[in-house]
Formats: structure tokens, sequence, C-alpha cells
């Protein structure tokens, strides 16, 4: 998608808990104010506090950040619609946004016996790898990536 352009991004899965929570987080540290940045789910429910440590790691504050249902985003408002369900039903979202779909398992893993160290693993693979398919968009879009924090 060379030259691929938009100036919003939705980034959608089921509770607005994870994944795409730290997309948001991770997009808007990526693009600044160059791109208008929203996640939402089908079943909002809240930031899952794994999801907060893992992206705490890279400096990015999720703290603030709610969980919110896709009913509230205004489909005018959407360039790009990301979903990034995998085993579940990904929410819809009406519009005419282009889509793209990143299969991601979700990192909370809640029917595995997980001890919080291998749970906060799970969602750092999960970060890193929205955080690489993110930096390619970028590249896609155009765009000059701000410097990446570590």
């Amino acid at each position: 998608m060379p030259g691929f352009r938009f100036d919003s991004i939705l980034f959608l899965c089921v509770a607005n808990s994870a994944r795409s929570q730290m997309a948001e987080g991770l997009a808007r540290d990526l693009f600044g104010d160059a791109v208008r940045v929203q996640s939402a789910g089908s079943a909002p429910s809240r930031v899952n506090p794994y999801a907060v440590r893992a992206m705490a790691e890279l400096g990015i504050d999720l703290g603030a950040h709610t969980s919110k249902s896709v009913q509230t985003i205004d489909p005018a408002a959407v360039d790009l619609v990301v979903t990034l369900c995998a085993e579940e039903v990904c929410p819809v979202f009406l519009g005419d946004a282009a889509r793209l779909h990143w299969p991601l398992q979700d990192p909370d893993r809640k029917h595995e016996d997980l001890t919080d160290q291998e749970r906060l693993q799970h969602f750092r693979v999960a970060r890193d790898e929205i955080r690489g398919r993110l930096l390619a968009l970028a590249d896609d879009r155009g765009a000059s990536p701000m410097p990446a924090t570590s």
C-alpha cells in the first residue's frame, strides 16, 4: 500500500481493553498530531492493567485511557479501521473507511493458568507485534515516524 494516505485511524477489538488500547497508545506516540487516533470495542470493559504495564515499559502511559464502545465513534471521522481480533468475532464498523485486519491472539489468555510474569510477557509480545505493524503502516503512509521510545 505505498502512498496509502489516512488522517484518522480507529483500532477495534471486542473489549477495547488490551490490543486496541495498546495500538492506540503506540499510534499516538508514533504519529503524534499528524493522525487522529481512536480505539473502541463491541463489548467495552476496562483497560487491562497488564496492557498499562507493558506500555509503561516503553514510556507510554495508558493510565487515563478508558474502554469505549464502537457505537460512540463517528464513521465520517475515520479514514482507516484496523481490527485486531483473532479468535473472537471482531466488531463491525459501518462507514467507508479503508480496512486492515491484524489478527492477534488476546494476550490476556483468560482461560490459561499463568503467572503474572507469563501473562505480562504475552502482552509484551502483542505490543511489539502491533508496534512493528504500525511502523510498516507509517512507512506505507509516507510519514516520517517520530523517534521510537525504548
